[in-house]
């Protein structure tokens, strides 16, 4: 969600850029930047964007998860110890292994 103290012109940034990357690294809130007075540019700390990306990739792995039982519950799918027997004959891998 973006706040309303996280809102400021470019001009504004340019004007303040220390004052307000610290602000960032404080809060961690991504930073609005305008021109003429409409929003163009969000500015965010790595560290903040970095956990944006995780959660994302976590959402995707879920998804993935889900649409694999999914999948499976309309008989789409392959028991695994038959793909393991596939797998271990086409890479001649021991049985035992």
């Amino acid at each position: 969600m973006i706040h309303l103290e996280n809102i400021c012109s470019l001009s504004d940034f340019q004007r303040n850029t220390k004052t307000i990357l610290e602000r960032l690294k404080e809060t961690g809130l991504p930073q609005v930047l305008t021109i003429n007075g409409k929003a163009e540019v969000v500015v965010q700390n790595a560290a903040s964007y970095q956990k944006i990306l995780d959660t994302l990739d976590r959402l995707e792995a879920i998804e993935g998860i889900k649409r694999g039982l999914e999948s499976m519950k309309q008989g789409k799918g392959k028991p695994a110890d038959e793909v393991w027997q596939r797998l271990a004959k086409k890479f001649d891998i021991p049985a035992d292994v």
